[in-house]
């Protein structure tokens, strides 16, 4: 596995590359047009207005900074919702300027994700004790990189496709094999041939590369501001920790590395330490 890099000094092969993500640091902050989709439901997100003020609020929810985006004359929260949140009254905290803390409210509805049932071999559900050994170790080293936070502005907050193919499995849906629930899928599927390139669909810097067992090889993307978007399964890696990538450049290819049945890629974006639908941020989604 590659060594993670967060928020430290760039290695020195990324040297003629960092110029360009230190200059996303003074970039006008997105506008309204480029914010995701709003849908504030379990595993979406919701766009809280939070009014004019000459600098940026701090937002955060539970502790954990949340996205602020705009100008003086008006700045949105971007809140990513977890897919286990309850439905009801949500809170976010808010530090402006030489003011004391508020608390602004908002609303997240239910939602009901498609649902799979499946009847597998036994030895394909239940991991042995090596293979559940080997997931808890990088449980943690992936608690680490989700924790990264950098004080980058993101250049957009809307994404491009990251590979050319078909949707093959929808954030949300719930596979219950051999009726044993499993968790929420966290990601958008989308099926490609083995070697079909992986792009880039927003410029961010790679905090974290490795071959895990769930996901196979995998790059990790920090956008900035607690933006962050996950690559699995890649049959190659052609980037490294600490590597400056612009909007369409390549990360690798797709494979079947890891747990799955056929060649895919599997794409998370992550706001505020929360998987969330990454078909909210893709440029020209609808409704």
């Amino acid at each position: 596995m590659s060594f993670l890099f967060r928020n430290g000094p760039l290695p020195r092969s990324a040297a003629g590359t960092a110029l360009v993500f230190a200059a996303l640091l003074f970039a006008p902050q997105a506008e309204a047009g480029e914010l995701p989709r709003a849908r504030s439901v379990p595993g979406g997100v919701a766009l809280v207005e939070l009014g004019p003020a000459l600098v940026a609020p701090q937002a955060s929810v539970d502790g954990v900074p949340v996205l602020v985006s705009g100008r003086p004359g008006g700045w949105t929260a971007v809140v990513g919702i977890a897919l286990d949140a309850e439905p009801g009254e949500h809170v976010l905290e808010l530090r402006r300027e030489d003011q004391p803390p508020e608390r602004v409210r908002f609303g997240v509805a239910p939602v009901r994700y498609a649902e799979q049932r499946l009847k597998v071999a036994p030895g394909k559900v239940d991991l042995s004790a090596q293979d559940l050994a080997r997931y808890e170790r990088e449980r943690v080293r992936s608690a680490e990189v989700i924790a990264t936070w950098s004080a980058v502005v993101p250049e957009t907050l809307r994404m491009q496709v990251p590979v050319a193919g078909r949707r093959s499995g929808s954030f949300g849906l719930r596979r219950v094999f051999n009726g044993q629930p499993r968790k929420p899928h966290s990601g958008m599927d989308i099926a490609a041939p083995t070697g079909t390139p992986v792009l880039a669909p927003a410029a961010g810097r790679v905090i974290d590369t490795g071959d895990y067992f769930f996901n196979g090889h995998t790059v990790w993307l920090d956008h900035g501001n607690g933006l962050l978007s996950m690559y699995c399964h890649l049959s190659r890696i052609d980037v490294k920790p600490g590597d400056v990538v612009a909007t369409g450049a390549r990360l690798g290819a797709v494979g079947a590395t890891g747990r799955v049945t056929g060649p895919h890629l599997h794409w998370s974006v992550m706001l505020n330490r929360t998987m969330v639908d990454p078909a909210l941020f893709l440029a020209g989604s609808g409704s």
